[in-house]
């Protein structure tokens, strides 16, 4: 009898809960997919020389730890359930049914949709899963066939998520049946929203952001007193100075309102606040920025300090930006008769004040969600992407050999081997080599040798031989130089300003063989790896050969290009075998670093995946997440709404005229919070764009980066409009019943 029963209101109420059933079926869908490349039985073919056990373990943890955020999600959309059938469970537990009982069978009920789901996600993410297969292949540069395979384990691990997922929702769901009153179902949709006052959240969120405004003050008053100079440039004073009177200006308001709260009302005090945390995190956003680019010493972990402070400042604004919009919509009201008795408007004002005064705190945490989201859609591609670039530079020669001087202060100590052991190994595995070019680094002069301060650490100098032979292993074109002349190399991350600044000011270079002038060519800018370069420094000089047989030699490079790729096993011994033989630090303070190809593209390629793929699936959760409670939320008071909108058919209102009530609805509860989450995303970005410009100008191209964020508008979009068309279609029915 109950299973009849349990299956018949199932059946009855696919229609009623289908956006919880396509949700759901979309986070399954997403975590069997994205999941399956980390199943046991998952064997892509990428080569000899990848290692795919670094990518699967990654993903694996990657995907769980992300899709935790889902309890939250199947928690909320079992609340909606249970809201809309309280009637019904009103009416059975009036007719003599236990409340137990009737718990029991809305937790079958909602277990056997959800089973539902997780069979129809299954279905899909074995054809969404090759999508993911083919992006992956893709990035180790490999062909791909599309092949339908269903993975037990995987299967296994998706099953068993989702149903905890509903059992532990389910107990909560049943005890909150057994310990609500009969005569409060009956009443709950036709409840009235409480009216507009001073809500504990916003005010808990004022207290912290004051707490961390008073950090911030103490924070720049330590800056200024251990660090600051007249001498700085304007840009830098105004920074101090600023981190300072801003926050304590914040405080006055703070102290200014307690004094005349009783002629101030609240909002006007969260008002402040608002426009406080704006300036706070303008002040706050210009340390990072200033730092990096005057080089200030202000302290290990100066820079994360004040990012935090920006993240509490723009987290704050969302909150007295939301919790305002309901004064805000009352005081247009009040000042604007002409707009407030036109047509239905006044209907719409209370629908959407009430509404607004309920729900936000929820479309505060739907913002910040947002937010974190299009951050997280935006930077995947930007991060991966600089990833890739970057790959690119620092594999540049199967076999890359580095040395360091940084910690020897005796010359006779400074490195001079020819690293034998790689040749050995090279020739007993019957690995052939194209190129192999060992060389020195020298300094101009040799009173630079005890030079090490960070940012005036000396540029050393490679001989013209063997920079034309880098260029020879390469592919580019060798260079000539006089025999009093000298050029200059630069890292790709060196920005044009960088670079004019340093040749404006070293026209010529004074060495211990003589004096050096300029050559025509005074640059060049072509990738030759990394590791030619000295410590903090982004330009080497090039000298002729009889100029560097006088100067003092500081570290000793050897780079080989092999005739096959190695393989990852032999990679992984060669690696292990140099590391034995040349102790990152030794004795002397001679450091040793080995770069092989091989590993240095498997790990990168492995975590560049496991980012974007953990970001993407992360972000289109998180966007899923907010945009069903988004809808829900409207759909939750279905009844309540249904009874109003009774209410103006019966004084003469058209249909038409509650469509387009119901959209005006609709528009500003999924407005609200999304245009908040786009502003501060907007300016999140732009800042992260900002900082990073040079890796992005370097590594990825501005404009490859603007048709990634192009796609990425489209997605959320994509999802908006779905949502939002859903959610319309539902809430008309709802109403019309």
């Amino acid at each position: 009898m109950y299973a009849k029963l349990v299956l018949r209101n199932a059946k009855r109420s696919v229609k009623d809960y289908l956006v919880y059933i396509v949700t759901l079926t979309i986070c399954v869908t997403l975590f069997y997919s994205f999941l399956s490349i980390s199943s046991s039985y998952y064997q892509p073919d990428i080569g000899s020389e990848y290692n795919f056990t670094v990518l699967s373990d990654g993903m694996k943890v990657a995907i769980c730890v992300i899709t935790l955020f889902l309890l939250f999600l199947i928690r909320f959309v079992n609340n909606y359930m249970l809201r809309r059938k309280q009637k019904e469970f009103a009416v059975q537990s009036i007719m003599g049914m236990e409340q137990k009982t009737v718990g029991r069978l809305f937790f079958a009920e909602t277990f056997v949709m959800g089973m539902i789901s997780i069979a129809i996600g299954i279905f899909l993410g074995v054809f969404c899963s090759q999508f993911i297969t083919a992006m992956l292949l893709t990035s180790y540069g490999k062909s791909y066939e599309l092949t339908w395979t269903l993975f037990p384990d995987t299967v296994l691990l998706t099953v068993g998520f989702f149903v905890l997922s509903f059992l532990v929702v389910g107990l909560f769901n049943t005890r909150t049946i057994r310990k609500t009153k009969i005569i409060d179902m009956l009443a709950a949709d036709r409840e009235n929203d409480p009216a507009l006052k001073k809500s504990r959240w916003i005010v808990i969120a004022a207290i912290l952001f004051e707490l961390f405004t008073v950090w911030m003050c103490v924070t720049g008053v330590q800056k200024v007193w251990f660090y600051y100079d007249g001498r700085f440039a304007m840009p830098v004073q105004i920074m101090f100075w600023g981190n300072i009177i801003l926050p304590a200006a914040t405080l006055f308001w703070s102290v200014l309102w307690l004094i005349r709260r009783k002629k101030s009302g609240f909002p006007k005090f969260v008002f402040g606040l608002l426009v406080c945390a704006v300036l706070n995190a303008c002040i706050a956003a210009s340390v990072p920025a200033l730092v990096n680019q005057y080089y200030l010493p202000l302290g290990a972990g100066t820079v994360n300090q004040y990012l935090l402070f920006i993240l509490v400042d723009l987290i704050f604004f969302i909150c007295s930006l939301i919790y305002l919009a309901s004064s805000f919509i009352v005081a247009w009201k009040d000042k604007s008769p002409e707009h407030r008795y036109k047509g239905e408007n006044l209907f719409f004002f209370g629908q959407v004040i009430s509404k607004l005064n309920t729900t936000s705190k929820t479309m505060t945490l739907i913002s910040v969600t947002l937010v974190l989201a299009i951050f997280l859609f935006i930077a995947a591609p930007i991060l991966t992407g600089w990833a890739s670039g970057y790959l690119d530079i620092r594999s540049m020669y199967d076999v890359q050999i580095s040395s360091s001087y940084n910690d020897v202060y005796d010359e006779e100590n400074l490195p001079s081997d020819d690293y034998e052991i790689v040749t050995n190994y090279l020739t007993e595995h019957d690995i052939e080599t194209d190129y192999d070019c060992t060389f020195n680094l020298y300094l101009p002069k040799k009173d630079d040798f005890n030079n090490r301060v960070k940012y005036t650490f000396p540029v050393v100098a490679i001989s013209l031989s063997d920079y034309n032979m880098i260029r020879e292993m390469l592919g580019y074109e060798p260079i000539s130089l006089s025999e009093n002349e000298f050029t200059t190399q630069w890292q790709t991350i060196a920005t044009e300003e960088e670079r004019n600044s340093f040749l404006t000011e070293h026209t010529s270079v004074m060495t211990d063989a003589g004096e050096l002038t300029i050559s025509g060519q005074p640059y060049y800018e072509e990738a030759i790896g990394e590791t030619v370069y000295n410590s903090y420094t982004n330009v080497l000089y090039v000298f002729p050969d009889s100029v560097c047989e006088k100067l003092l030699p500081v570290m000793r490079n050897r780079y080989i290009t092999t005739s096959k790729s190695i393989s990852y096993e032999s990679a992984r011994e060669l690696e292990q075998a140099f590391s034995d033989e040349y102790p990152e630090i030794t004795d002397t303070g001679v450091s040793y670093a080995i770069r092989l190809s091989t590993l240095q593209i498997n790990s990168t390629k492995a975590n560049n995946f496991v980012v974007q793929a953990a970001m993407l699936y992360g972000a289109v959760v998180l966007m899923v997440i907010c945009l069903t409670i988004l809808s829900l939320q409207q759909l939750l008071d279905a009844g309540k709404y249904k009874y109003r909108f009774s209410v103006l058919r019966k004084l003469g209102v058209e249909e038409a005229q509650i469509g387009k009530l119901v959209l005006k609805q609709l528009g500003v509860w999924f407005g609200l919070p999304i245009i908040v989450a786009i502003i501060v995303s907007t300016v999140v970005i732009a800042y992260f764009i900002q900082t990073v410009s040079a890796e992005i100008s370097a590594y990825i191209g501005f404009g490859t980066l603007m048709v990634q964020i192009g796609m990425t508008v489209g997605v959320l979009l994509l999802l908006l409009i779905c949502y939002f068309i859903a959610t319309w279609i539902l809430f008309k029915s709802s109403i019309s019943k």
